[in-house]
């Protein structure tokens, strides 16, 4: 057994995961194992990618039982590494397809840094340029912490899930992400969380390529009919974020982002403006009474 796992958590999109496990077999730093954590998919994923999980041992495939969310399968598949005392752990959608470079830019960045909370990469749409969904915040504090930006390494306080690395202590310290997000805001959360209790880093030469079908952040106004139904975990997830940061701000922002949006709906040119506009009041009474519970995992 190695010392990292990387992680993929898929549903229903064997194609892009099978793209996804040729680039992490082609890493230039290849001395780690792969879990595949399948959201009981529907396609057939198992049956298309059982050639590589017989050919490579260093490949783990794991099914759920059910769909349990893309927080969920991070929490399942984050949980199983930690008790499988891996010491390292990176975490990746199954549209993330990283260059063969981007683990050893990890690795290179951790040994310089040594203790730190989390590491993310730069991550790039199919066309190169940044990709809008996941830029990371950059940390209040990063100008009282230079002294890693000529390695390339800027302090940040979050990051989404595609291509985060961090320790199993980092897990054990700040617990297990929240399953109960089920999708959406459990990477922001959780990598706050860790960032709160360690300095976490922005890694600008490890690069991976988010294969999203646009490069256009998700905007109920607009989002097909298939996919309202996310808005409601959406909603309800980020007023959890914002109000567990303890300040009136945070919460005056949530709510002018939500009048934006709302604002939006009502100009569109869409039909069901009004079944878009409960989804959002939904997921804000949700919000209010959304208290789910950080599982530590025993030392």
């Amino acid at each position: 057994m190695n010392k990292i796992v990387a992680i993929i958590v898929t549903y229903n999109r064997k194609v892009l995961l099978n793209e996804a496990i040729d680039a992490l077999l082609n890493q230039t730093f290849n001395q780690f194992d792969i879990y595949i954590v399948d959201n009981a998919s529907t396609d057939g994923t198992y049956d298309y990618i059982q050639q590589k999980i017989d050919q490579f041992q260093n490949i783990s495939y794991m099914n759920t039982g059910e769909n349990l969310g893309g927080a969920g399968g991070f929490h399942y598949g984050i949980k199983k590494a930690v008790e499988q005392n891996y010491q390292k752990i990176w975490i990746m959608d199954d549209d993330t397809i990283p260059t063969p470079t981007a683990l050893e830019e990890l690795i290179k960045a951790d040994n310089i840094l040594q203790d730190y909370g989390f590491l993310c990469s730069d991550v790039k749409w199919i066309d190169g340029n940044p990709c809008a969904m996941n830029v990371p915040n950059i940390s209040n504090s990063w100008i009282s912490n230079t002294q890693y930006l000529s390695y390339g390494l800027l302090n940040v306080s979050q990051c989404s899930f595609v291509s985060c690395f961090f320790s199993s202590d980092i897990v054990k310290q700040v617990g297990l992400p929240l399953k109960e997000f089920f999708v959406w805001g459990d990477d922001a959360e959780y990598t706050k969380r860790i960032s709160e209790a360690k300095d976490s880093y922005f890694v600008s030469k490890s690069i991976v390529v988010h294969k999203m079908n646009s490069n256009i952040p998700t905007d109920i106004s607009q989002d097909s009919p298939d996919r309202l139904f996310r808005y409601k975990f959406s909603y309800r997830n980020m007023y959890y974020v914002n109000k567990k940061q303890g300040n009136k701000l945070s919460m005056l922002l949530y709510y002018y982002g939500i009048f934006l949006d709302i604002k939006k709906i009502l100009r569109s040119q869409q039909s069901g403006k009004w079944k878009k506009i409960k989804i959002i009041i939904k997921g804000i009474r949700d919000g209010r009474k959304f208290k789910p519970k950080i599982e530590y995992i025993n030392q």
